[in-house]
């Protein structure tokens, strides 16, 4: 058995037994009760994947609610076993290689990361919900975007900065019919999928502004973050 069949592995039996059952209502607020910015939740998965549609499955119950800025992200490393996932990246799998190596943990799918500092397998609705409720958003850099600019003020910054991230993400259910792989036959949906992830520029704390023209697609959706280098925390976050 190859150290990449035990590492998938490890990670169906981390899913075994989840439960898919949706998590009550929840509302996030910062200290004194000021509205906080939405949670940024980052799915990492992967079409070829047969333990991912739970994942799947929670990140879209989550998607429309405002407290939360959902994110699916495509993983190439599972391609190889016969089904070419549609919406996968190196990009995105580099980005999860970032939090695994940050955050100390094991590279696999399905991967849910909260705000950057907290990874989970995502399967299980209950201690998603849990994680989520106990989350605080950061608000070191206050992120404002509007049609065309991006502006992030001036705030608390690591020592080595900060990238700021614009991400289009497609908000619509897309329905992907899986023909080969450990998937097949079955149709699986998809949200917030996230199209481009484009670095704008440095965040050092002080205030800074940059250009956000409009997609090239309207349906796509906008978000920025702002995220401490090589997979650190999300230190602030926006949507258009």
């Amino acid at each position: 058995m190859t150290r990449t069949t035990m590492r998938r592995l490890a990670w169906i039996a981390l899913a075994a037994g989840a439960t898919l059952a949706a998590g009550a209502g929840w509302a996030l607020s910062a200290p004194g009760g000021a509205p906080a910015r939405p949670v940024v939740l980052e799915l990492f998965q992967s079409q070829g994947c047969s333990s991912c549609p739970p994942a799947n499955a929670n990140l879209n119950a989550l998607a429309d609610r405002p407290e939360v800025l959902a994110l699916s992200f495509g993983v190439t490393y599972w391609d190889q076993l016969g089904w070419k996932d549609t919406f996968a990246t190196p990009a995105n799998t580099d980005r999860q290689r970032a939090y695994a190596r940050a955050l100390g943990a094991q590279l696999g799918t399905p991967q849910m990361v909260i705000e950057g500092r907290q990874a989970l397998v995502g399967v299980d609705a209950r201690e998603l919900d849990a994680a989520l409720r106990r989350t605080r958003p950061a608000v070191d850099a206050a992120v404002s975007l509007s049609a065309g600019r991006v502006e992030i003020g001036a705030g608390q910054a690591p020592r080595a900065g900060a990238d700021v991230w614009l991400a289009r993400y497609d908000p619509l259910v897309r329905q992907v019919a899986i023909q080969r792989g450990e998937n097949s036959g079955k149709t699986l949906p998809h949200r917030d999928v996230v199209v481009t992830l484009t670095r704008l520029g440095a965040w050092t704390g002080a205030p800074v502004s940059f250009a956000a023209p409009p997609p090239a697609d309207p349906a796509l959706r906008t978000a920025v973050l702002v995220q401490g280098k090589n997979g650190g925390p999300i230190l602030g976050a926006a949507r258009l």
